[in-house]
């Protein structure tokens, strides 16, 4: 317990931003698992939903009430949804969102999530309304159920896939395999969540590109010598 309770809170005290963000989506979770009936917690959800409907009422409480839930469960092991608990909020999330944090600070790592969750989601706007307009999609997309954490997971596990020195290809195989395996490919285009997901790891990879490129400027820039004519 002493050793748990030691790892705890080295953890908390290097990621704090982090640490409190995971609290408070543990806290929405059971809110709405264990306070409210089910009525009542899918009115909450669809309120938070990043549909069509919602982003044309009410965009700006949307965009920032989605990234406060996350969709998956904590109790059902067996489940599909349980496996997207793991890969978003813990490793996503409680693993790279933190790494970031430590190595960049808070302000670029939770850019980079915030980045990943507006962008793929407004990117994918225009595409749902092509769809829907040629029968592509159904019409029911534009008040579907879509919120949660998951796009800017997606980012920041592309940003900390493309920074890894071992295994890097591998690890972004890996979270493009993610979304590609659990699309629905039946139709004439993937599902907009599908690509919602491909576009957020497209951002995040970016995003490690960019702070790959700093780093090697920074280490080939060399260090600025004293001044020698000042020295006596």
């Amino acid at each position: 317990m002493r050793r748990v309770a030691r790892v705890l809170g080295t953890y908390v005290s290097r990621n704090p931003v982090t640490t409190g963000y995971v609290g408070l989506l543990l806290l929405t979770h059971l809110w709405c698992t264990s306070v409210l009936s089910t009525a009542e917690a899918q009115r909450v959800v669809l309120g938070v939903s990043t549909n069509l409907d919602n982003l044309q009422d009410r965009p700006v409480r949307v965009l920032a009430g989605s990234m406060l839930f996350f969709d998956g469960t904590l109790t059902e092991f067996t489940s599909l949804a349980f496996v997207g608990t793991l890969i978003t909020l813990g490793i996503g999330v409680t693993v790279c969102l933190a790494w970031l944090e430590r190595r960049y600070g808070a302000g670029r790592a939770f850019g980079i999530f915030v980045l990943g969750h507006l962008a793929a989601t407004l990117l994918t706007v225009p595409l749902i309304h092509v769809a829907t307009a040629h029968g592509w999609y159904p019409d029911s997309v534009r008040h579907a159920t879509d919120f949660g954490i998951s796009y800017g997971a997606e980012s920041v596990l592309a940003t900390g896939a493309l920074l890894l020195k071992r295994a890097r290809w591998l690890a972004a195989a890996g979270v493009v395999a993610w979304p590609v395996s659990g699309g629905d490919w039946s139709g004439v285009l993937p599902d907009f969540t599908t690509v919602g997901h491909l576009l957020a790891a497209a951002i995040g990879f970016a995003c490690g590109a960019y702070l790959l490129r700093a780093a090697r400027r920074a280490a080939s820039t060399p260090a600025p010598q004293p001044d020698t004519a000042l020295v006596e």
